[in-house]
């Protein structure tokens, strides 16, 4: 069983900063991949970026070069710049081995929400 604990979500005016952390603790064998999701009001839950093994990463093409997804450890983070309104939505880490292929997670975060301010 994997625990994700995400941390840093609050309310921050258009074109602010926000950083999102993600704790995973447990065995630790699905931690290898770690990605975040966002879901925006009236959306689907939508992949934003995932990591694997701390250096290949890939991007929603709505990130537009404006987050970068890092990990330390078990300890995945999503630095958010240029934060636009539609950004707005509850993001949630997750993990797990077949993100990449199959956009398919394992284990869930509770979710943190992100509010932009306009």
């Amino acid at each position: 069983q994997e625990q994700l604990v995400e941390s840093g979500g609050g309310v921050v005016q258009a074109g602010g900063s926000l950083r999102l952390s993600c704790a995973a603790s447990g065995r630790g064998s699905v931690g290898y991949t770690m990605a975040w999701y966002r879901q925006t009001p009236g959306t689907q839950r939508e992949l934003v970026a995932y990591i694997i093994g701390g250096a290949r990463t890939k991007y929603a093409d709505f990130v537009k070069g404006r987050f970068t997804i890092s990990k330390v450890n078990n300890t995945v983070f999503l630095q958010m710049n240029r934060l636009e309104a539609e950004d707005t939505g509850v993001y949630y880490c997750a993990t797990g081995a077949l993100i990449a292929t199959n956009n398919q997670v394992a284990y869930w975060g509770q979710g943190t929400q992100v509010t932009i301010s306009s």
